[in-house]
């Protein structure tokens, strides 16, 4: 199994003039660190405009620093926003990142949230999966192409020579944002790596593995000619400390991210530069939901965090990814954290990784026949409750028309 680290920028109220500064430095120092005790991915997020949750609107400026303080670690843009980006812009920012780094881009592509994120740059929410499909198509040529152009329904362009190309050929592995766990299944006709979270139990991870395999090799739907990523990952709330107690002690960062990502979700941005996310949690961290939430994460001693990975393991999840720059978590018990996982669990697991490799190699050459395991009893991530609603594509499309509808009658 492989390990990654996971950063949204998480910055709580209240701010000084340097908060920004210090979040960014001590990000960074994390990362170099992380690269030294033998991590194998660090993934960066981009969201714009969720102050608190997600001080991350320029991952690839943040990456490209990075790359000059790291030497192996792979460096995931976990992921890029295509809905809110023009498709050469992102072509032209993941080769030049590519470049900067030696080779170690990992582009994950995503559609963003929701209306807080979508409606500034005139994207309407219902729409995000087809302009996100459509992005992929107009983009993935542009890393080989010498003379490409394009023209759809929500991006055109002349035919031009996209520069620089990717230093990878032909172009970084691709993965795609799974928020929703039902985009598992999507992820595998795609061909693409899945990026999702936690599952709630050893036979959800074993159902939606099986999944994705069985529709990346039986139900394919590439959506443009691009090099496949049979691949999934996980991300968990994490905490390594030297008992479960001080472990969970440390953790409200995780709490604190599950609370910021159903307030957006319910509320919106309902006072821009004005809210305190941070002052709304503090009775909410109390509740048993966020309780369940500390106890699902991959919080506590070494041994604790070892007997549920190897539940991962079993399932053969390829990653897992450990978020815990999160809340107000201090640049220390991020660093201790990630040194004592890396020295008393990560060998282990890394030691038993061409194991993974060889199922892998023989489900893809079909010597190995995954069964079709029913996946819907488990439609929901571990850290998920009735607070952070997901929806499908078309139950987006279905509640916006019932919206306008209701609109349209009151009018």
């Amino acid at each position: 199994m492989k390990f990654g680290v996971f950063y949204e920028h998480q910055l709580p109220r209240p701010w000084t003039e340097t908060s920004e500064y210090q979040l960014f430095q001590d990000s960074l120092a994390q990362f170099e660190f992380a690269d030294k005790l033998g991590y194998d991915y660090a993934w960066v997020v981009e969201h714009h405009f969720l102050e608190e949750y997600s001080h991350s609107a320029s991952p690839e400026v943040f990456l490209g620093a990075a790359s000059q303080r790291t030497k192996n670690i792979r460096l995931g843009h976990g992921v890029v926003q295509l809905t809110t980006n023009q498709p050469h812009r992102v072509a032209e920012k993941i080769a030049t990142l590519d470049l900067s780094s030696g080779g170690r881009v990992e582009l994950g592509m995503g559609e963003a949230a929701g209306p807080a994120e979508l409606h500034p740059f005139g994207v309407r929410v219902r729409d995000k999966r087809e302009r996100w499909e459509e992005a992929v198509k107009a983009i993935i040529p542009m890393f080989t192409d010498e003379a490409w152009e394009f023209h759809g329904q929500y991006y055109d362009f002349p035919a031009r020579s996209v520069v620089p190309k990717p230093m990878q050929k032909p172009h970084p592995p691709l993965w795609v944002a799974c928020s929703n766990i039902q985009t598992i299944a999507s992820a595998g006709e795609w061909g693409m790596g899945a990026l999702g979270f936690s599952f709630v139990s050893p036979d959800a991870a074993r159902a939606w593995v099986h999944r994705y395999y069985n529709n990346f090799l039986h139900r394919p739907n590439r959506l443009a000619a691009y090099k496949t990523n049979p691949n999934i990952a996980i991300v968990n709330g994490f905490m390594c400390a030297p008992t479960d107690e001080e472990a969970i002690e440390l953790a409200a960062g995780w709490t604190f991210f599950i609370f910021a990502l159903s307030y957006y979700g319910r509320k919106g941005i309902d006072a821009p530069g004005k809210g305190d996310l941070w002052k709304e949690y503090q009775s909410w961290r109390e509740t048993d939901k966020a309780k369940t939430a500390l106890r699902n994460g991959l919080i506590g001693s070494p041994d604790t965090i070892r007997k549920r990975l190897k539940q991962f393991e079993d399932a053969h999840v390829d990653q897992v990814i450990l978020l815990n720059q999160a809340g107000k978590t201090t640049h220390k018990a991020i660093c201790d954290s990630l040194e004592l996982f890396a020295k008393e669990v990560m060998p282990e697991f890394h030691a038993r990784q061409a194991a993974q490799d060889a199922w892998k190699a023989d489900v893809l050459a079909g010597r190995i026949v995954l069964e079709d395991l029913d996946t819907g009893a488990y439609d929901l991530y571990s850290h998920q409750n009735e607070d952070i609603v997901r929806l499908t594509p078309e139950q987006l499309k279905q509640r916006m028309a019932a919206k306008e509808r209701m609109l349209a009658a009151g009018a």
